[in-house]
């Protein structure tokens, strides 16, 4: 087998491999408390970002990577949201309904998310660690910054084709490398002055569809492997715990403020992860 160098960036000892606190059968090299280090770091990280989830529609991959991010390397911390953020985007098509109407309406932008994104993996596993940082900071920057501000120009209906194909190529350009591929289909869909339900409606499905590659691709390329993939599977369950409770808070507390409290967070998230790309 050969282990790809998942990093553990803990200060108080020394990196370790994903297959060193993951395995159990692996007790010479690692310690039960590496790998509940590990389990509880990943599932308090899916709970959070589950519970963004649930109370705004989105922010999950960006809560769950860019926090991992900080403790483990990002080629580990990417491919981990994969299972999560498919079964988080099923419940909320399955939810919204009217699939269909809306495959029809966002096909383009489907097709090029898919084809770009599936080719766009190959090059993840071999972009270096500061690399892939400046990128994802970049990525939740953009996201955040883009929400924060002022709606984008008003979409003409005449240019709809193109500007789909121009956002779903650089959303699959950004998701096959970071696994957020948010920041241009939100451009795209507030261009677009869609309502709110039919706003999440489409985030959902497009979300839903670019995991279908983004596993597929990742698996492909060994970064989705027998030892991340398991892992990933496992925080379905905190994922769907936040789920709940972030339910709850959308319906206890202003949707809109929470939305701007989590943007803010993820703009200094991002600001950090950029940081730690440019000057590790």
């Amino acid at each position: 087998m050969i282990l790809r160098p998942a990093l553990i960036t803990c200060q108080s000892k020394p990196a370790l491999p994903l297959s060193h606190v993951y395995q159990l059968g692996w007790v010479g090299q690692a310690s039960i408390s590496d790998i509940s280090l590990l389990l509880v770091l990943a599932s308090g990280t899916f709970l959070l970002a589950g519970t963004v989830k649930g109370a705004v529609g989105l922010g999950l991959p960006m809560t769950a990577i860019g926090i991992l991010s900080q403790a483990i390397d990002p080629r580990i911390a990417i491919p981990l949201v994969v299972f999560p953020a498919m079964l988080s985007n099923v419940w909320q098509v399955w939810r919204m309904g009217e699939t269909r109407r809306a495959l029809k309406d966002y096909w383009i932008f489907a097709v090029f998310l898919i084809v770009v994104l599936w080719f766009t993996t190959s090059i993840t596993a071999q972009v270096s660690k500061g690399t892939l940082l400046v990128i994802l900071g970049s990525a939740v920057i953009l996201f955040s910054a883009s929400s924060l501000l002022a709606q984008p120009p008003r979409l003409p209906a005449r240019y709809d084709r193109p500007a789909q194909a121009v956002a779903g190529a650089l959303a699959g350009l950004l998701g096959g490398l970071t696994a957020i591929w948010a920041p241009p289909m939100v451009i795209y869909l507030l261009a677009r002055r869609v309502g709110k339900d039919e706003f999440v409606r489409a985030s959902g499905l497009l979300l839903l569809v670019g995991t279908l590659p983004l596993a597929a691709g990742f698996w492909h390329h060994g970064l989705l492997d027998g030892e991340v993939a398991p892992l990933s599977a496992l925080m379905v369950l905190p994922t769907i715990a936040g789920f709940q409770i972030g339910a709850m808070i959308r319906k206890r507390m202003d949707a809109q403020r929470f939305q701007s409290v989590v943007l803010m967070v993820f703009f200094l998230l991002g600001l950090n992860i950029l940081r730690q790309g440019l000057w590790p």
